[in-house]
């Protein structure tokens, strides 16, 4: 009997440390240290590897609860996108982007409280098979069309076959609209070699009107009416191998609404304001056989 009161005891006695920790932290702030800035360990095409310092608890005993790390890219003010949760200082991720721009920090949390999130790393992924060079070559983002330069180019040991290759130009519709002329003014490979194609998610048909095509994919979530509405331009090519290193040389496209009226390209994901350099833009994804090989439109 003296053994189960003992363990009564200190299973009383862990309850009521977690219910002080909750209590203490009645005002909200944080239980946890900050965890240090992700330092980068390994860096692979579709495996990075990062570590960091653990957090401690803040004037709590040690053994308070375990801590976890919830590893995460800031999109925004108090905005994050999860990336993966570990008990663990470190964390190998294997689905972002090759070549890709990316901020990652990580933050603490237990039973009893959290941690402030760490400052975020900036890194760029190993490159894949591939990437995306961009120029834009319109200095005016809300007039009646929108102009740039796309350029791939074989980042791997490995000739690369065109035909396996998928670029997507991420875009918004304001208001829902639609509607848009994708123009190929010229490309070095010719712009009979390159097929263009448009992709939109599309609000709900209001009640007894005509209902649209159904847009491709199809979507499982759509925007409500009269707000953007999200897609992209792709492009897809006939024939054609790049040697490593080589490149397609440039792409150039235009696109405007059927009437000319003014577009705003500054919330489009994949838009980089015009600087007359060329860039490696990687809000452009690039897939080769359906695997992600450059490119994140939620990217740094």
């Amino acid at each position: 009997m003296r053994a189960r009161r003992v363990i009564a005891a200190a299973a009383v006695a862990a309850l009521l440390s977690l219910l002080a920790v909750t209590t203490a932290r009645a005002d909200d702030t944080p239980a946890l240290t900050t965890p240090g800035m992700p330092v980068v360990v390994a860096d692979e095409p579709h495996r990075l590897t990062l570590s960091w310092t653990p957090s401690t608890w803040v004037d709590e005993p040690e053994g308070a609860g375990p801590i976890r790390y919830q590893v995460m890219m800031p999109l925004g003010p108090n905005t994050y996108r999860g990336l993966g949760d570990v008990d663990t200082s470190s964390i190998t991720l294997t689905d972002l982007a090759p070549g890709t721009d990316y901020r990652i920090a990580i933050q603490a949390y237990a039973i009893g409280g959290y941690s402030v999130p760490s400052a975020a790393t900036s890194l760029r992924t190993a490159y894949g098979k591939a990437k995306v060079s961009y120029l834009n070559r319109d200095w005016s983002p809300t007039d009646n069309q929108a102009q740039f330069d796309l350029l791939v180019t074989n980042t791997s040991a490995q000739p690369l076959n065109l035909t396996t290759v998928r670029v997507r130009y991420h875009m918004l519709f304001e208001g829902g609209n639609t509607s848009l002329v994708t123009e190929c003014d010229w490309a070095e490979l010719g712009c009979d070699r390159i097929r263009r194609q448009l992709f939109f998610f599309i609000p709900p048909v209001p009640p007894g009107s005509s209902p649209s095509p159904t847009p491709v994919p199809t979507p499982t979530r759509y925007p409500l009416p009269g707000t953007p509405a999200p897609g992209w331009i792709e492009l897809t090519f006939t024939d054609g191998v790049l040697a490593p290193g080589a490149s397609t040389g440039p792409i150039q496209l235009r696109l405007h609404r059927p009437n000319w009226s003014d577009i705003d390209e500054r919330d489009d994901p994949s838009w980089r304001a015009a600087t007359g350099a060329r860039i490696d833009n990687s809000r452009i994804t690039l897939d080769v056989g359906g695997v992600r090989e450059y490119g994140d439109q939620y990217a740094n």
